[in-house]
């Protein structure tokens, strides 16, 4: 809840338990950019290990964390292989471009999902004067897809198509609990795979970039070039590890009652296609010609929704909205 307002917008906007609230008061610190933060460091090795990677480095964002991997897996004049909808395609302000010299080849994600065989065509073309291929960016969950899971099967077969894989999972444990999918088999299929803390785990700030060792002790020395270097991070870091820990089990709440928002979706709007059986985690989107009117009737009721395109809206579950606060917009979606 949001100033009495049920706020959908995004699963950004949750604000920390109080055992999060507890642990970030008590945390053991220390000087980060020395690497002394015992805090931070139980949080890297903690994220590492449920990822199956060597190492990790706390960040302070989902795009840092996607820009770091962008710098250290790619070469400037390059092309990134992506989804058309991905984050860090469209909701990056063109980051990739700016911090790494890249450019995007894009490919369809209609369904969330990359294809093996468009990501081969685009390595040929490279012998036809296509830009040449460094990397392979994938999201999972693939958010406008309606938070779309990967099948790991699909994800492995884009790992075979012999480029290195970063692995925008801001919300890969959304994945796992939908899949039954570990995330650490997920990662296996990537160098490099980024996850956040504070979107479905609920914690205030910071995200994780993990990967091999040589490649996370780069991207600390980037990190700082960008900004990020942080003193002592084990008071927003004793929040992250207490969402990593406590808090992956419960985003099967999340996803059972985005599952209702989008059959009411489905009833007030059949016309927008949205079919209910594809919000498998925590997100509906769905089309409408007056979006803008919609979140305004929504608003006025109550209820707070977003876009995330011109015509497309969006509405996000988390741990602040509970069964009371969904059944309150099931309620305005009908009206509106």
């Amino acid at each position: 809840m949001t100033d009495g307002f049920v706020d959908l917008r995004s699963d950004t906007v949750t604000r920390p338990t109080p055992e999060m609230r507890r642990a970030m008061a008590e945390a053991d610190v220390g000087d980060d950019v020395y690497g002394e933060d015992p805090t931070v460091n139980a949080l890297q090795e903690a994220f590492a290990a449920r990822v199956g990677k060597e190492a990790a480095l706390f960040v302070p964002s989902g795009t840092m964390g996607n820009q770091l991997a962008l710098r250290l897996l790619t070469r400037p004049g390059t092309g990134v292989v992506a989804g058309r909808r991905q984050h860090v395609v469209v909701y990056e302000n063109a980051a990739a471009a700016y911090n790494a010299g890249v450019q995007f080849t894009i490919v369809d994600d209609d369904d969330g999902t990359l294809s093996a065989s468009d990501i081969a065509w685009a390595v040929s073309a490279a012998d036809h004067h296509y830009p040449k291929l460094s990397l392979v960016c994938v999201e999972n969950t693939h958010m406008p897809a309606n938070g779309a899971p990967w099948p790991l099967a699909r994800l492995e077969a884009v790992a075979a198509c012999g480029l290195p894989v970063h692995l925008d999972g801001a919300r890969l444990f959304n994945a796992e609990v939908a899949t039954g999918t570990p995330a650490a088999a997920y990662a296996r299929c990537a160098t490099t795979v980024m996850c956040c803390m504070s979107k479905g785990l609920g914690a205030p700030v910071g995200s994780l970039l993990a990967g091999p060792a040589d490649v996370m002790a780069e991207a600390r020395a980037t990190r700082q070039r960008l900004g990020g270097g942080m003193r002592q991070a084990g008071v927003i870091a004793a929040a992250a590890l207490v969402a990593l820990t406590t808090m992956v089990e419960r985003l099967d709440d999340d996803h059972r009652r985005a599952r209702r928002l989008a059959e009411c979706v489905a009833e007030r709007w059949p016309e927008a296609g949205l079919d209910p059986d594809t919000a498998r985690t925590n997100m509906v989107i769905w089309r409408h010609p007056r979006a803008s009117a919609v979140l305004d009737r929504l608003r006025a009721d109550g209820v707070l929704a977003g876009a995330i395109a011109p015509g497309v809206l969006r509405m996000a579950t988390h741990l602040d909205v509970d069964d009371h606060g969904i059944e309150r917009a099931c309620k305005a979606l009908s009206a509106a």
